[in-house]
């Protein structure tokens, strides 16, 4: 291990096991398929959540605006995410394994943090404008989020330089990011309650699910973060190709929870207490093609 880390330093570790071992095709290709997926759906997200945009009031559209915002970003960096794979990457016909390719930038998971650096106040944000605080005020409760989601952020974004070559350092930075992601679900379980008094039942239904997911999906990044370990359950990271297939799967799939999926279920909540206001946009759009 000390002589690839001299060779790699701070490098993540799937320039580990590309070093050490290289990478199958199926290992290869898995990743490369299961990255695609993460910014194309994106893109599908994208489009969505413009043409659903006058669905709900004016006073709500802009939480699908915040969804736009985060489709664009995602779509993005997780696109140049999956080029930094395929070009990080060759393959050895030697060992029909894929390896380091030569003189090729290393694989890096900064693009995903540079990515949740803007899409996560977003998101938090986002919420805010469908939901009526009862007791709690809006500006402590952005800039609550604000804080908490740029420093879980960044720490977290320090802490993966290190998960190979430091692991006591890489977990410290890990603790202090959690730290910061307990007081963001502490916030959001506060909102959601708040939200959920003297609104329409399909719409309460709608929030109640919305944490349920949002419990699910953001669970799902520590569990990505620590991903070298939990395959090799001690203090040394596990140099596994699975262990890489299976980080890939879990950014991906919390990813599109955490964005496309949370951000249509705001949008239907917002459909329901639109329509209990008085907005019908069915009807609207007929009585304006009408004309």
């Amino acid at each position: 291990m000390n002589d690839l880390i001299s060779v790699l330093g701070n490098s993540t570790f799937e320039n580990y096991v590309a070093l050490e071992s290289g990478f199958s095709e199926m290992a290869y290709q898995m990743s490369a398929h299961v990255l695609t997926l993460g910014y194309a759906v994106m893109l599908a997200g994208l489009l969505y959540f413009v043409l659903t945009l006058k669905t709900v009031k004016a006073k709500f559209r802009i939480s699908s605006v915040l969804s736009v915002v985060v489709m664009v970003s995602a779509f993005l960096l997780l696109y140049v995410q999956q080029q930094n794979w395929t070009t990080a990457l060759i393959y050895n016909a030697d060992t029909a394994r894929y390896v380091l390719a030569p003189g090729a930038d290393l694989f890096n998971n900064g693009y995903r943090y540079l990515n949740w650096l803007i899409d996560v106040p977003m998101l938090l944000f986002q919420i805010l404008f469908v939901v009526t605080l009862t007791t709690s005020s809006f500006s402590f409760i952005r800039n609550g989020f604000w804080f908490s989601g740029a420093g879980m952020i960044i720490t977290g974004y320090i802490g993966q330089f290190y998960e190979v070559s430091n692991p006591v350092v890489f977990f410290i930075w890990g603790f202090i990011s959690t730290v910061f992601f307990i007081h963001i679900l502490y916030l959001m379980n506060k909102v959601i309650k708040e939200g959920q008094e003297g609104i329409p039942e399909k719409a309460k239904g709608y929030l109640g699910t919305i944490w349920k997911l949002f419990l699910f999906s953001w669970f799902l990044y520590p569990g990505a973060y620590l991903m070298p370990y939990l395959f090799s359950f001690g203090l040394e990271p596990a140099l596994s190709e699975t262990a890489v297939v299976a980080r890939h799967i879990t950014y991906t799939v919390a990813d599109i929870s955490s964005k496309v999926i949370y951000g249509i279920l705001l949008t239907l909540a917002a459909q329901e207490m639109s329509k209990a206001e008085g907005y019908d946009y069915d009807t609207f759009d007929r009585e304006l093609n009408s004309q």
